[in-house]
């Protein structure tokens, strides 16, 4: 099953993170870390969305980049085993070319 992310959401899935100990061992989770931002692979995108006229803005990222996002940002989901986040538009800071 794969999903279609609707309107201006995109649906990410970030590289797999190397498990973080603090000195006493603990195990730290990929969000907790320092750094709050990571580079994703976008994997679907929605059509885009509607201005208040009624005109389509296209989305500005394709299927395939690959994008900085905040580790925070969105909404994880499960699809099949895999772990995805689905996030709007606006919460992209950047596509890393």
């Amino acid at each position: 099953m794969m999903l279609k992310p609707l309107a201006d959401r995109i649906l990410i899935k970030f590289a797999p993170e190397k498990e973080e100990k603090t000195a006493s061992g603990l195990l730290l989770s990929a969000k907790a870390t320092s750094n709050s931002t990571a580079v994703a692979d976008v994997v679907a995108v929605g059509a885009g969305k509607y201005a208040t006229t009624g005109t389509l803005i296209p989305m500005a990222v394709k299927t395939g980049d690959k994008v900085l996002v905040n580790k925070t940002a969105g909404q994880t989901i499960k699809v099949d085993g895999e772990e995805f986040t689905l996030v709007y538009e606006s919460e992209i800071m950047a596509i890393v070319e």
